[in-house]
């Protein structure tokens, strides 16, 4: 049914997101511009200039050049003590079912370390990092090149992602989308499968796992 498995990384596979909005919002804070739950989810999933710009939009006066190297620190310090997987997440990679790659907003190295971290890297023939492509997520190019590297059909991938952003960017690759819901709520509105975790979604995809 399908020819390779997809995946986001960060608050699908890996369970970053939760790590990023607490120290994010520490870092708007000690700056003087403390910001809301609510705010920081509409970051997730967003590549770093997107996010800037969404920012830089509703806190003109913040310094960025001073906000993300304090972010950065703080959940890099985080990460470092230990990045725990997503539930279902180790059986569905050890299954081996397809060829597998990741598709994410993070940028290369830091994609790689928290891969790392987490003991999953060797499960992936190829990550795409948002250095790669031009247009990053909701634009569907991270998940077509994905498919090109993989040489398969993007209608034969299967997406795995918990952000709105990452699975409107797979669903406009025209990619089969299971959406697991991170720290933000769905209705899956891009999503063809919208589950409670990994191991359910790839069930309803028809995936025996």
């Amino acid at each position: 049914m399908f020819d390779a498995i997809l995946f986001d990384l960060d608050g699908t596979l890996v369970d970053t997101e939760s790590l990023a909005m607490s120290a994010g919002m520490a870092a708007f804070a000690r700056l003087g511009f403390p910001v809301s739950e609510q705010f920081m989810h509409g970051l997730v999933g967003r590549d770093m200039a997107t996010a800037g710009r969404m920012i830089a939009s509703a806190h003109p006066a913040l310094d960025q050049t001073a906000l993300h190297p304090m972010w950065n620190q703080g959940f890099l310090a985080e990460v470092n003590r230990g990045l725990p997987l997503k539930p279902g997440a180790t059986e569905l990679l050890a299954a081996r079912l397809r060829p597998m790659a990741i598709v994410t907003s993070s940028r290369r190295a830091e994609a790689h370390h928290k891969l790392g971290v987490a003991g999953i890297a060797d499960a992936f023939h190829h990550v795409v990092v948002v250095e790669d492509v031009e247009a990053p997520k909701p634009a569907p190019d991270p998940y077509l090149l994905a498919a090109q590297k993989l040489r398969v059909d993007p209608a034969r991938c299967l997406v795995f992602e918990d952000s709105e952003t990452g699975a409107e960017a797979a669903f406009r690759a025209g990619c089969r989308v299971v959406q697991v819901p991170d720290v933000v709520p769905s209705e899956g509105r891009w999503a063809h499968h919208l589950a409670r975790d990994l191991l359910e979604g790839a069930r309803m995809a028809g995936l025996a796992v």
